[in-house]
This record gives C-alpha cells, structure tokens and sequence, in this order.
C-alpha cells in the first residue's frame, strides 16, 4: 500500500470502484458541503473536491475535504497548478496530509479567462506531469522538490486527470502513458459520451500495457436536459458529445430528459463494468449529488466494499 486509502484498498483488492464529486460552495457555508456530502456517504468509494472548478472562486478545496473528513467520508483533494506555486503547493499538500487527507488528484486548471476572474494572472509555476512527480518524490524519497529532506513524507494515493477526446486524438493515450511514467496510481477521465471513441482509447491503452500500470477510472455525467447536452457539446473544450446522444434526449418529451440522461449513463456504467482496462467509474453528477444515491442503487453498485 502506498496510502491506505479506502480507494487504494478498493481498487488493490479488485472490487469495481465507485467515486463521486462535490462542488464547494461559492461562500463560506460549511452546511452546504455537509448536506452534499450526505447523499454520497455510503454511496462512493472516495469524494472528489474540485479546486476552484472552471476558475470560480469557491470554498478551498483542502477545507471542503476537511469537512468531508469529519461527516466520516473520503476526500480525494484536487490541486490545480494555475492558482499556486510550488511552494505553496508542497504547503498545501503537507497541511492536507497532517488532517486525515489520503488521495489527490492532480491538474493543470482551466485558464482564468474561462472563470469570474478574467483578469487574474495564471501561476502555472510547475505543470501537471511535474506536480504529479512533486507528489511522488515527497511520498517516495521524502523529498521537497528543491532536493530538502521531508520529516514524515505524505503517503498520497496519486491521480490524474485524462481526456480520451481532445484533438489529436491518437496522441491521448501517449499523453496517459506520460502521466502513468510520471508517477499516477489512479485516472479518472473526462466525461465520457462518446463510447466509441472511448473503446478504441482503452484498447490502445490496454495494448501499451497502461492499464496494468495505473487503475483507469471512467468518468460519467448524467445529461439533465438536449440544452446541457448541446452546451457541453459546443461550449465545453474537449468534451465529444455525439449527436445520437441528442436526438435520443430530444426523442422524449422534455419532463423525461433528465431520466433519459440519467438511463444513458446507467447503460454506460453496464458496459464499463465488463471492459477489459476500466477499474471503475467516477461519477460527476454536477450539482445533482442528490441523484447520487438512486444512480448508484440502479447501477447495482451497492453496497459499497469494505475492505480492511
């Protein structure tokens, strides 16, 4: 074990992993995380806590996890490189360490022209490939990056993110294996509707031996509505939105969309459960985490392991 975590012991012992995401609240109220997190309690496996998502300012990420951690859940801490340097970063990770936190996720950020802060300036001091070896080498030789001994490194369970769709296509899955030598031991994915595509990725990735390497965690979003659809489609950089996943959404009347999205995304979860290289499915049900609980009944992904 490199961290303990629950979704290290989950996804070690072979079980299909079941995670979740909670968005912080734009304000300070610690409620708000509380009532979110009780419908994934029981449900998922670990919580994903983004980082300021889509450069929007919201509760940090690092407190949020905190919160989780007292409401008897587990937090996978996200850290974007575009809001810190690195050593803040090695701050952060090591004061995330010292309250209970086990699994991070690393990411460069979305740029700061996208969020409610324009004007900000990006920080990007180190990238994503260089934070997720920052991570390794503190856990694994006890090292700041600057070389510096670490007294009781961080045992982290190391994530990333990957988009199978972004163009050039057939360069994604070197950019996965670039991350897997960095150091990862998990990948949750983008938002996945696009399952053709999808196919043929996990095949190349399972025919580089990646899959072997890194658990791969297949991530899925269930559509509300044609209007989210044709907004992720055509608003939402790098995410592959088919156009039969629209007309099916526009083929039912419009109080049935989001049990139609919500259908898509079981079918999907079907099939993920019996692809060869999929360890498991990370759910984002974007301020819809009240759905988590009857999404994961339906997906008889209940109850979840417990593994010791």
């Amino acid at each position: 074990m490199k961290a303990g975590s629950n979704l290290e012991k989950v996804l070690t012992a072979g079980h299909f992993a079941f995670t979740g995401e909670l968005g912080p609240p734009r304000g300070t109220d610690a409620e708000e995380v509380r009532k979110k997190a009780a419908f994934l309690k029981g449900n998922v496996d670990a919580v994903n806590i983004t980082d300021n998502q889509t450069a929007v300012v919201r509760m940090a990420s690092w407190a949020a996890c905190i919160i989780l951690i007292q409401e008897g859940l587990e937090p996978n801490f996200q850290m974007v490189c575009r809001d810190r340097n690195r050593l803040a970063m090695q701050a952060d990770i090591l004061g995330a360490y010292a309250h209970g936190i086990r699994n991070m996720l690393c990411l460069s950020g979305d740029h700061c022209q996208f969020g409610d802060h324009p004007q900000a300036r990006g920080v990007f001091d180190i990238d994503s490939m260089q934070l997720i070896s920052m991570v390794k080498k503190m856990r694994d030789e006890g090292k700041f990056l600057g070389g510096a001994d670490l007294e009781h490194p961080p045992q982290i369970f190391i994530g990333a993110a990957a988009n199978p769709f972004a163009d050039p296509f057939e360069w994604r899955v070197h950019r996965l294996a670039k991350k897997i030598n960095a150091g990862v031991d998990f990948i949750q994915t983008q938002c996945i509707y696009n399952m053709e595509k999808f196919r043929k990725y996990i095949q190349q990735a399972n025919d580089m031996g990646l899959t072997e390497k890194a658990y791969i965690l297949a991530g899925v979003t269930p559509m509300k509505s044609v209007g989210m659809a044709k907004y992720m489609k055509n608003r939402v950089p790098g995410m592959d939105v088919p156009d039969d996943i629209i007309a099916r959404l526009q083929g039912v009347a419009k109080d049935q969309q989001a049990e139609e999205g919500i259908k898509i995304a079981l079918e999907q979860i079907e099939e993920f459960k019996e692809m060869k290289g999929v360890a498991g499915v990370h759910l984002m049900a974007i301020e819809w985490e009240h759905k988590v609980p009857e999404i994961a009944e339906r997906a008889k992904v209940l109850p979840r392991p417990t593994v010791e």
